[in-house]
């Protein structure tokens, strides 16, 4: 007999992975961001990093951050610059209209996060939190994003 579907801990994830993105994505559309560019900026906000330090703290693989970067680029969101003291690296920050589109982005996700997580406590998200980050994804097997 097959298992109900909430019995399978992976198939939960899945589903209510999906449900969440799907609110998420429509709180970005605020700003008309994809979530993988939503979550570049949100790494770079808090100071300028190296390309491959950027991809290393995404977890995504250094040619997926170059698309994310040309996209940001032509949206004027973000910009790279040679490391005057590494020419051979790139510096990536966040412009100050990416910083403005930051701001929207984070309040309209705080409000689907409200909604999403209104029945949990502070210590059941800060728990559901570690949870998440201890399972294992291979970074080289997945995409950010959709």
């Amino acid at each position: 007999m097959a298992a109900h579907p909430t019995d399978r801990l992976g198939f939960l994830l899945s589903f209510r992975g999906e449900l969440t993105g799907a609110r998420i994505r429509a709180a970005l559309g605020v700003a008309g961001l994809h979530p993988r560019n939503a979550m570049t900026l949100m790494q770079l906000a808090p100071a300028p990093m190296s390309q491959r330090d950027l991809a290393a703290a995404m977890e995504i693989d250094p040619s997926q951050l170059v698309a994310i970067l040309n996209e940001l680029e032509a949206e004027g969101l973000a910009e790279r610059r040679r490391d005057p003291a590494d020419r051979r690296r790139h510096i990536v920050e966040i412009t100050p209209a990416g910083a403005a589109v930051l701001d929207r982005v984070d309040q309209a996700v705080g409000e689907a996060e409200r909604e999403l997580f209104a029945d949990l406590t502070e210590a059941e998200r800060t728990l559901l939190r570690g949870l998440l980050d201890r399972v294992v994804v291979d970074p080289a097997a997945h995409e950010c994003g959709e």
